[in-house]
């Protein structure tokens, strides 16, 4: 698999300059975290990568070749991407909704073939959503639909996902699944970028972290050197607890920069 690279990305959203001078490369088989504040650009960046928006300037090329020269049925067969706001248009089962991520491989959702539902079926396995097939998704809690729509993603089975705050809407137990799994696409070979506000997550799970700060990426490395206390204080204006637990490490931010808890 080949590495996706950002050159000199720039991003406007209505006549504001969102992601400033982004140069960053996605290398194959790791799990790259993007963190910083809310407003930071995280999400534009994601989305620019995957081609969803344009360029201002600047370029997102594989294997040397624009995303954006891509055909858009290549382009979602090779990059599977997670939203961050799940918007339904049709009360669907969740079923016929994790489907929908086997459309860039498929003419129309009456000719799946076994291999299609082989893929729909491991999806629904690995989000744990099996048992909620056949329920409507207007009847699914926020973390049951958040699941879902994983499954969408990762039924493309694209060789890149990128996912926008997949772990947002869930509970501790289905955030650690989640995040074990998206490692776990990574160590097989696939590449995953990640949105992350959960600081200790990031730091647990990710290979390397992009660190966003007024649309720039400010630093960029190993979690350990991004998460730096006076980066995240630079980053976050808070300052944090650090420590081990089992041997991995973990962050708590604690208290403001403006002395308030």
């Amino acid at each position: 698999m080949s590495d996706l690279v950002a050159k000199d990305l720039c991003v406007n959203l209505q006549d504001a300059r969102i992601v400033q001078d982004v140069s960053c490369t996605v290398r194959a088989g790791e799990i790259v975290g993007v963190v910083g504040s809310n407003g930071a650009g995280k999400s534009t960046l994601l989305k620019a990568m995957c081609g969803l928006i344009p360029a201002a300037s600047g370029s997102v090329a594989l294997d040397d070749r624009k995303i954006t020269e891509m055909t858009s049925i290549v382009r979602a067969r090779t990059i599977a991407y997670l939203p961050q706001r799940h918007v339904l248009h049709w009360d669907l089962s969740l079923y016929q909704t994790v489907s929908l991520g086997r459309l860039p491989h498929v003419v129309g959702m009456d000719r799946l073939t076994q291999a299609d539902r082989d893929a729909i079926r491991r999806a629904m396995e690995t989000a744990e959503i099996s048992g909620f097939a056949e329920r409507q998704v207007g009847t699914l809690s926020g973390g049951e639909l958040a699941r879902g729509m994983l499954a969408r993603a990762l039924a493309v089975e694209a060789p890149f996902l990128f996912a926008d705050e997949p772990i947002a809407a869930l509970d501790p137990y289905h955030a650690l699944h989640i995040m074990q799994l998206l490692r776990e696409l990574a160590r097989s070979g696939r590449t995953v970028v990640v949105v992350l506000h959960d600081l200790t997550l990031a730091l647990r799970f990710c290979d390397r972290l992009l660190l966003m700060q007024g649309g720039r990426v400010v630093a960029e490395g190993s979690p350990q050197e991004v998460l730096a206390p006076v980066r995240l204080e630079a980053a976050y204006r808070v300052q944090a607890e650090y420590g081990l637990r089992d041997g991995e490490p973990y962050i708590v931010p604690w208290r403001r920069l403006d002395g308030l808890h």
